[in-house]
């Protein structure tokens, strides 16, 4: 186990994968509360870039932000916008929306060492990639959801 893997990704042990433009990212499933269809977002004037909008779910609003956007990566429209799914993460006592292109497979990390991020990653200090998993022949980025939904700010915002 490498020192540099935050605490929580080596303990966490299945993950939701999913993928954003040919990235395979996954989170913990314990943050994960559901994966719906992508529908329709009321925008949030003077919101952050990366943050859609938000929708009501069950009586609750909603952020759902940009998973291309929050991670960094070019703007791009899905390969097949019938797979493209907002991942539902609870954090802090919150739900936060993460629009995806595909949902993938449940992953366990058991015996499978988990790397940091590559160095190159480490520029934006609000990078939420913690680690790396091999995975079949390639990589899957391992996110910490707190970082992701931006609960690190200690005001109780996330998103």
């Amino acid at each position: 186990m490498n020192a540099a893997v935050p605490a929580s990704a080596t303990h966490t042990r299945h993950w939701l994968s999913f993928r954003i433009g040919t990235q395979l990212y996954a989170a913990p499933l314990d943050d994960v509360s559901e994966v719906i269809r992508d529908g329709d977002l009321t925008p949030v004037p003077g919101a952050a870039p990366d943050l859609l909008g938000v929708r009501h779910l069950r009586g609750r609003i909603v952020p759902v932000m940009d998973g291309r956007r929050r991670l960094g990566l070019a703007e791009a429209p899905a390969a097949n916008p019938v797979m493209v799914r907002v991942v539902m993460l609870s954090q802090a006592g919150q739900r936060v929306g993460l629009r995806v292109d595909a949902v993938g497979e449940l992953l366990c990390s058991d015996g499978i060492e988990i790397a940091p991020p590559p160095p190159g990653r480490a520029s934006r200090d609000d990078d939420p990639v913690s680690g790396v998993l091999a995975w079949q022949g390639g990589f899957v980025a391992l996110l910490d959801v707190r970082r992701l939904c931006r609960a690190e700010d200690g005001g109780g915002h996330v998103a």
